[in-house]
C-alpha cells in the first residue's frame, strides 16, 4: 500500500523538487513541469491510500478505479488534485486512451454515450452537450481552464463544443451539477473542461511524432492528424494539425443519404512549456480551428421528419472559426499567502458567418466576431488542520463586431441593402469574479468542500427595437451582480464506500444573445429584441444531490439522485404572430445518474451507465423543453495485459420521448408524436504491433443492426451501419 501523501504540498511538488535536486547535482535542467495545485487532504483515519494495484497485483491497472483518476494540474476543472473518489460531485474523466479507442474525429464522438450526457447536433458539424437536460448557455465549456463560452452563446443547443480538434485533447473532465461558485455565470447544469496535450517531460529529452488517419464508411469521412513533440533542456513542445472532410451521411434502412450533411474543417495548434527554474514554468499556446459551409441540416425540407418549417430557408454556417492564444505562468512558492499560483492571460476570437436563402430573390449573409480578453489568477494555500484554500480572480471582456446584408442573386447590379445584424455592432460584455474554495476534514470521516464567489457583469449595446412600427436604436447599460455559494460533503463509510451530497447554487446573467439578438433563422419563430427583452432577469438555480461511491478492487460505482429548483429560467415563448419573446419562468428538474464497472478478470470488464431525467416548467404548465430521454449503455470489454490490443462490444439503449414543450411541437427536429426509442449494437477493436509499437490499427462497427434513430432534438438522423477504420503511426 502506498502512502497517500506526507503533506498537501508534497503531493503537488514532489516530482518538481526531485527534478530540481537532480538539476543542482548534475547541472541539468529539471525534467518535470511544476504542478502548483495541492491535492485534497487525506482522511484523518487513514495513513494509507487505496493502492494503485488491481485485485491481481497489477501496478498499472487496465481499468482504473475512481481513486486512480484525478483532476490534476493547474488547468483542471477543480483547480486541484482531487480524485473522482474524493470529489463530492458526480464526475468523469475521458482520457487520451478512451478518446483514441472511440476513434474520435470530432468532439461529438469524443463525449458520446457518457453517463448523464446527451449529444445533440442540429447540423452534422455541430455538437451541443446536454447535462441534466440543460445545454447551450447553461453549460460552461472550458479549454485548459479558459472559458470557451462567450456572451453570444445561444439558448438551447448550439454548435460550439465541436470547435475543438479531438487530436489535440489529452482528457475531457466533466462535473455534473452547478459549478457557478467555482467558475461563475453559465455553469448551471455542469461544466466541461477540455485539457489539451503537452510535451511529456517524464520521458526526459526526446523527439517524436505521430500520424493518424480515420475513415468512416457511413459518411465517407476522412480525418487526418499529424503531431510533433519533444523536450530538450528547459523546454517542451507539442504541435499538430488536422483536416476533416465529411460527405452526406448514410442513415439507416430505406432513408438513404441525408442531404446537406457534408462539410469540411481544419485545425492547428502548438503548445510550448518552458521551465524558468525549479519552481516556475511558462506555457505559450496557440490554437486555430475553422469549419467551412456547415449546413443547418434541419432547414432542408425534403428530409424533414417532424412538422414542416414555416418557411424552409436553407441556411449555412461558415466560416465557423475559433482562435485561442494564452500565456500561463505557474509555480510553487513558500510564503504566508500562497504555496502555489497560476496566472493566465488569454485572447480568444470566435467568428461566425451565416448564409441564408430566404427566397429565390433574397439572400442574407451575416457575420459576427467576438474578441475576448481574459485573465485568471488562482492561488493555493495549505493552512494545516484548517484545510486548504484555493482563491483568486477571473476577468473576461467581450467586444462584438457584427454586420448583415441582403441582396438579390437575380439582380447582381442592385447594391445589397444593409440589414440589422444578429447582434448590435460594438456590443460589450464585461465579467469579473472573485472566488474562494475551501477543502477541510470536519471530523475523522466527514470532509467539506465549499465555495463562495462574487460575480459582477456589465452589458452594454445599442440594439434596434421596433417601437410604434419604427425601428429605433435603443442604448442600454445593465449591471448584474450576485454572491454564489456551494457546499459538498463526503462521508467515509469505509475505505471503499463514500456517501456524498451537496447544495450547489447556480447563476447565469442574461448575455448579449438574450438581450439583443435578432434572428430570422429560428425553426418556428423569429426573434428580435424588445423593451421587455432588455429587462429580462438573471437565472438562479439550486441543485440538491445525494449519492454513493464505491471503489473496490473488482467493482466501481457512482450513483446519484439530483433535484434542481430552477428560478427565473430564461426561455423563449411565442406571441401568436410568429415572434419569439424571452420570459423568466420557474421550473424544476430531477433525475438519476449511475455509472458502474465490474472486473471479471484482469483483462475483462463488464460496464454500464444509466440516466433518467424529468423536467417541468411550472409557469407554462408544460414539460421542460428538450428533457433528455431515459437512456443507458451496457458493454463488455477486454484489454490485453500489455495494453497492445483491446476489444469492446456494447449496446446503447434510449427510451421514447414524447413529453414535448409547446415550442417543440412545431420544430422539425422533433418527430410528430414523439421521438422513437431505439437500441444500437456497437463494436470496437484495436491492435498495436511493429518495432517499438509504432503501428496501431483500429476497427469500429457502429449500429450493426442498421437501426433507424434520431437523438432527441437533432437535425441529423443517426448513421446506419458504419464501419470506421483507423491507423496511427508513432515514432
Amino acid at each position: 500500500m502506498k502512502r497517500r501523501h506526507a503533506s498537501w504540498i508534497t503531493g503537488s511538488c514532489a516530482g518538481l523538487l526531485f527534478a530540481a535536486g537532480a538539476w543542482a547535482q548534475q547541472g541539468q535542467p529539471p525534467t518535470l513541469p511544476p504542478d502548483i495545485v495541492t491535492p485534497a487532504p487525506a482522511s484523518p483515519t487513514q495513513d494509507d491510500a487505496p493502492s494503485d494495484e488491481t485485485f491481481d497485483g497489477l501496478e498499472d491497472p487496465l481499468f482504473p478505479g475512481l481513486a486512480d483518476q484525478e483532476f490534476a494540474g493547474a488547468d483542471s476543472i477543480t483547480r486541484g488534485g482531487k480524485s473522482l473518489f474524493d470529489a463530492p460531485n458526480f464526475g468523469t474523466i475521458i482520457d487520451r486512451e478512451q478518446i483514441e479507442e472511440r476513434q474520435a474525429s470530432d468532439m461529438y464522438r469524443a463525449l458520446q454515450n457518457e453517463v448523464g450526457i446527451l449529444m445533440q447536433s442540429t447540423g452534422r458539424g455541430q455538437a451541443s452537450p446536454f447535462i441534466r437536460s440543460l445545454t447551450g448557455q447553461q453549460i460552461l465549456i472550458l479549454v485548459d481552464g479558459i472559458r470557451l463560452n462567450n456572451s453570444t452563446y445561444r439558448s438551447g443547443p448550439n454548435q460550439y463544443f465541436n470547435l475543438v480538434d479531438p487530436g489535440q485533447v489529452e482528457r475531457i473532465e466533466v462535473l455534473r451539477g452547478s459549478q457557478s461558485a467555482a467558475w461563475g455565470s453559465d455553469a448551471i447544469g455542469g461544466a466541461i473542461n477540455i485539457v489539451t496535450r503537452s510535451a511529456d517531460f517524464d520521458r526526459g529529452a526526446y523527439r517524436g511524432g505521430s500520424f493518424t488517419e480515420i475513415f468512416g464508411s457511413a459518411d465517407s469521412s476522412s480525418y487526418s492528424r499529424m503531431n510533433v513533440e519533444g523536450a530538450s533542456g528547459y523546454g517542451g513542445l507539442f504541435a499538430g494539425g488536422s483536416y476533416l472532410n465529411v460527405r452526406d451521411v448514410q442513415t439507416a434502412g430505406p432513408l438513404g443519404r441525408q442531404p446537406f450533411t457534408n462539410y469540411s474543417q481544419y485545425a492547428g495548434d502548438v503548445k510550448y512549456d518552458y521551465l524558468l527554474d525549479e519552481d516556475q514554468m511558462l506555457t505559450f499556446a496557440l490554437q486555430h480551428f475553422e469549419q467551412e459551409s456547415v449546413p443547418r441540416s434541419d432547414r432542408f425540407p425534403p428530409f424533414v421528419l417532424g412538422p414542416p418549417t414555416n418557411s424552409p430557408r436553407p441556411t449555412f454556417f461558415g466560416p465557423q472559426q475559433r482562435d485561442l492564444a494564452y500565456i500561463r505562468w505557474q509555480g510553487v512558492a513558500y510564503n504566508s499567502l500562497f504555496d502555489g499560483w497560476t496566472s493566465t492571460v488569454s485572447y480568444q476570437r470566435n467568428k461566425e458567418g451565416l448564409f441564408e436563402q430566404r427566397s429565390a430573390t433574397q439572400i442574407e449573409t451575416g457575420e459576427f466576431d467576438v474578441d475576448t480578453l481574459g485573465y485568471t489568477l488562482a492561488l493555493a494555500k495549505d493552512i494545516g488542520v484548517a484545510g486548504k484554500l484555493t482563491y483568486g480572480v477571473d476577468y473576461y471582456y467581450d467586444d462584438i463586431d457584427a454586420e448583415k446584408v441582403r441582396y438579390n442573386p437575380q439582380s447582381p447590379a442592385t447594391p445589397p441593402s444593409i440589414r440589422v445584424p444578429q447582434y448590435p455592432d460594438d456590443a460589450r460584455y464585461e465579467r469579473l469574479g472573485v472566488f474562494l474554495n475551501w477543502d477541510v476534514w470536519l471530523t475523522q470521516r466527514l470532509a467539506l468542500s465549499t465555495g463562495l464567489r462574487y460575480e459582477n457583469i456589465d452589458a452594454s449595446a445599442t440594439p434596434t427595437i421596433t417601437i410604434n412600427n419604427v425601428d429605433t436604436p435603443v442604448a442600454f447599460d445593465r449591471t448584474f451582480s450576485d454572491w454564489i455559494a456551494s457546499a459538498g460533503l463526503t462521508y467515509e463509510l469505509t475505505d471503499e464506500w463514500r456517501l456524498v451530497g451537496g447544495v450547489y447554487e447556480g447563476f447565469r446573467a442574461p448575455n448579449i444573445d438574450d438581450l439583443t439578438s435578432t434572428k430570422t433563422y429560428l425553426q418556428n419563430a423569429q426573434a428580435a429584441p424588445t423593451l421587455a427583452t432588455l429587462d429580462v432577469q438573471p437565472e438562479h438555480a439550486y441543485t440538491y444531490e445525494v449519492g454513493v461511491k464505491y471503489d473496490g478492487p473488482r467493482f466501481r460505482l457512482q450513483l446519484f439522485e439530483y433535484w434542481i429548483d430552477f428560478q427565473d429560467s430564461i426561455g423563449r415563448v411565442t406571441d401568436g404572430a410568429g415572434n419569439a419573446l424571452l420570459a423568466n419562468n420557474d421550473a424544476y428538474l430531477n433525475g438519476t445518474e449511475a455509472s458502474g464497472e465490474y472486473l471479471l478478470t484482469d483483462e475483462w470488464s463488464l460496464y454500464g451507465n444509466f440516466m433518467y431525467n424529468y423536467g417541468f416548467n411550472i409557469d407554462l404548465n408544460e414539460p421542460y423543453s428538450r428533457t433528455a430521454p431515459t437512456q443507458g449503455i451496457l458493454g463488455l470489454r477486454w484489454r490485453d495485459i500489455c495494453r497492445r490490443s483491446y476489444f469492446d462490444v456494447y449496446t446503447w439503449m434510449v427510451r421514447r420521448q414524447d413529453r414535448y414543450a409547446v415550442l417543440n411541437l412545431t420544430d422539425s427536429r422533433f418527430p410528430v408524436g414523439g421521438t422513437p426509442g431505439y437500441a444500437t449494437l456497437n463494436l470496437r477493436a484495436g491492435h498495436t504491433f511493429g518495432d517499438c509499437d509504432q503501428h496501431h490499427v483500429s476497427l469500429g462497427l457502429e449500429n450493426i443492426t442498421d437501426k433507424a434513430y434520431r437523438v432527441l432534438g437533432s437535425g441529423v438522423d443517426g448513421t446506419g451501419f458504419n464501419a470506421i477504420l483507423g491507423y496511427t503511426y508513432t515514432r
